[in-house]
C-alpha cells in the first residue's frame, strides 16, 4: 500500500444510481486527482452507492490516504445549487432500495451512536466564498437519510477518533445533460462543480473557524 504524504486532501464522489448513467459528484471529483490546492495533494475516490460498504470504502480510504482534510461529494437531483450540508444524523431510511438492493428503514447507522453530528468545516464561509466566486450554493440543515448522509454520519464519525482531521459533504444538483431528462429541473455543469471544490478545500485549508454570522444574513 502506497503512503501518502502528510499534506494531503481526501475527496470522494459516488458511482451512479438510480437509473442515471453518471453522477456527477465523481465526475467532478475525479479530475482533481492529483491536483495540489493550498500545499496539499488531492486523492480521489469514488464510493458505491451502497449502505455499509460505501462507509467501509471510505474507512479504507481514509487509511490509505491519511488526510488532513475530507470532503464527500454526492448527487441530490432536484436541488437548485450546491449544498454545504450541516449536520448528519444517525438514521438509514432508504425511499428507494441502493445499488445492491438494500433498503433499511429506521436504521442507526452507527448503534448506540450520537444522533447527530456537525461538519468541521466552516460552512457558512465556505459559502460567502463560493457566492462571491459567483457559485450558486446554500448551507443545508438536512442531507437526508439516504447513502449521502450514511457516508456523512460515518464520515464524521470516524474522524472523532483521528486527531487533526477535519470534514464534511457537499451536495451538488443534477448536470445539464441529466436536467435536460428531468424536464424542470436546477442543474450544474461539472466544471463548476469541479471549480467550487478548489474553493472548498482552499478555504478550509486556510480557516478552521467560522464567520459569526446569522444565515439570513447572507442573503
Amino acid at each position: 500500500m502506497r503512503r501518502a504524504s502528510a499534506a494531503t486532501v481526501l475527496l470522494t464522489g459516488f458511482e451512479p444510481f438510480g437509473g442515471e448513467e453518471t453522477n456527477p459528484s465523481w465526475e467532478a471529483v475525479r479530475v482533481l486527482q492529483g491536483a495540489r490546492i493550498g500545499g496539499h495533494r488531492i486523492e480521489a475516490r469514488c464510493l458505491p452507492v451502497v449502505f455499509g460498504e460505501a462507509n467501509a470504502r471510505l474507512r479504507r480510504a481514509i487509511a490509505e490516504v491519511k488526510p488532513k482534510l475530507v470532503v464527500c461529494v454526492g448527487q441530490a437531483g432536484g436541488r437548485a445549487q450546491l449544498s454545504l450540508e450541516r449536520i448528519a444524523i444517525n438514521l438509514d431510511d432508504a425511499r428507494r432500495p441502493d445499488n445492491a438492493g438494500q433498503g433499511p428503514v429506521d436504521a442507526a447507522i452507527v448503534a448506540g451512536g450520537p444522533a447527530a453530528y456537525f461538519a468541521t468545516l466552516p460552512v457558512k464561509r465556505l459559502r460567502a466564498e463560493l457566492q462571491r466566486a459567483g457559485i450558486p450554493c446554500e448551507v443545508s440543515q438536512s442531507a437526508g437519510t439516504y447513502v449521502c448522509n450514511h457516508v456523512f454520519y460515518g464520515l464524521m464519525h470516524r474522524l472523532q477518533k483521528l486527531r487533526g482531521v477535519r470534514g464534511g459533504f457537499v451536495h451538488i444538483p443534477y448536470s445539464p445533460a441529466q436536467a435536460a431528462r428531468h424536464a424542470g429541473a436546477a442543474s450544474l455543469p461539472t466544471e463548476t462543480v469541479t471549480a467550487a471544490l478548489r474553493v472548498i478545500v482552499r478555504t478550509s485549508l486556510k480557516h478552521a473557524d467560522d464567520l459569526p454570522i446569522a444565515l439570513d444574513a447572507q442573503h
